[in-house]
């Protein structure tokens, strides 16, 4: 078991805020990002602003699209955005964020070279964006429904659980999903049919469609649903930090994986301190203390991994080699695609009450 010390991590602050020639300047760094997704933990932007004299500013959304849309509506505003990786390639493609100098972010070095030389973050020597996290959209269950854990994705289609179902009210996440239910690849799903059929007769075990972790939370707490899709940096959370009675079920037939990257957008007024802030979010020293506070999903940084006890879920579950062969990273898709499955979407969420 290896846990930084708190004087190691405070050194490791001093030693990056040296670096980036960042001590006592109070400007301001503008995030966007999910709520509640370690950015805007309070004992981490207090760490961060004592650090390097930066003061964070957050801002959040709730889909990848309003992220989008506030990035369009707002250039100059942002610092800093999280981008789920497949949406990397849009937002470099209407020109949203900028080439990142990574010798200017010395944690970079230990990020994992399969995440760093994603096609989707790093294309032609330019680097748009920084692995940060990685994890899966797999199933949850509320612990009280189940004696032993189910294997099965199956399991979201037993009549036991009519109307305490859920799935997020996200049409690509749900047509991904359909597809691995029907043992189709994510990114070239060839029979949509199949997929279709199978989501259609999901709906009648459907109680709700949730769009955020505090949606997802209160229906276990309130113990109204047995199982669900839910985020697996998510599930940690509402074991670890809100107490609740909840496992993360990673099905025989696989899960749906993705990569979360820190980007700067273009017109940044704090390029400066965004290397900074990007740096301190992929230092082992924050990634163990978000994990034991918080619960969070796997660092795509390899040292803040080793960082972790051996038996800590996202180093002894997320890095198995079986986990790893059952998962299938998102790839960007194509805004017919989208229109499609946002079509379909909406025709079945017609069907439940």
């Amino acid at each position: 078991m290896r846990m930084p010390k708190p004087t190691a991590f405070l050194t490791s602050i001093a030693v990056f805020a040296s670096a980036l020639t960042l001590a006592a300047k109070a400007d301001e760094v503008h995030v966007l990002n999910w709520k509640g997704y370690g950015a805007d933990e309070p004992w981490a932007v207090a760490a961060f602003e004592k650090a390097t004299g930066n003061k964070v500013v957050n801002d959040f959304f709730n889909s990848e699209q309003e992220m989008l849309t506030k990035l369009r509506t707002n250039p100059g505003l942002y610092d800093v955005v999280m981008i789920n990786a497949a949406f990397n390639d849009q937002a470099m493609a209407e020109k949203l964020i900028q080439p990142i100098d990574v010798s200017k972010i010395p944690n970079y070095a230990d990020i994992s070279p399969d995440k760093a030389g994603s096609p989707m973050l790093a294309r032609d020597g330019k680097v748009n964006g920084v692995p940060w996290v990685w994890g899966l959209t797999a199933l949850a269950i509320n612990e009280k429904s189940f004696e032993t854990p189910p294997t099965s994705i199956a399991e979201m289609w037993n009549e036991a659980h009519k109307g305490r179902v859920v799935i997020r009210d996200d049409a690509v996440e749900a047509v991904q999903f359909g597809a691995i239910a029907t043992g189709q690849n994510i990114n070239d799903i060839k029979d949509m049919e199949a997929v279709k059929a199978k989501l259609t007769s999901l709906m009648p075990q459907i109680k709700t469609f949730w769009s955020s972790e505090n949606d997802w939370n209160q229906m276990v707490a309130s113990n109204q649903i047995d199982i669900g899709t839910y985020w697996s940096g998510s599930a940690d959370r509402a074991k670890t930090h809100f107490k609740l009675p909840v496992s993360l079920v990673i099905p025989q037939e696989g899960a749906v994986a993705w990569l979360d990257a820190f980007s700067i957008p273009v017109g940044s007024k704090n390029v400066a301190g965004a290397e900074a802030f990007i740096n301190y979010m992929i230092d082992p020293g924050f990634y163990v203390e978000w994990v034991t506070k918080v619960g969070a999903p796997v660092s795509a940084n390899t040292k803040a991994v080793e960082a972790l006890p051996e038996d800590a879920f996202n180093r002894k579950v997320m890095g198995d080699p079986d986990v790893a062969k059952r998962i299938q990273f998102q790839a960007p898709i194509t805004d017919a695609q989208r229109e499609a499955y946002l079509a379909l979407w909406q025709e079945l969420k017609v069907n439940v009450k």
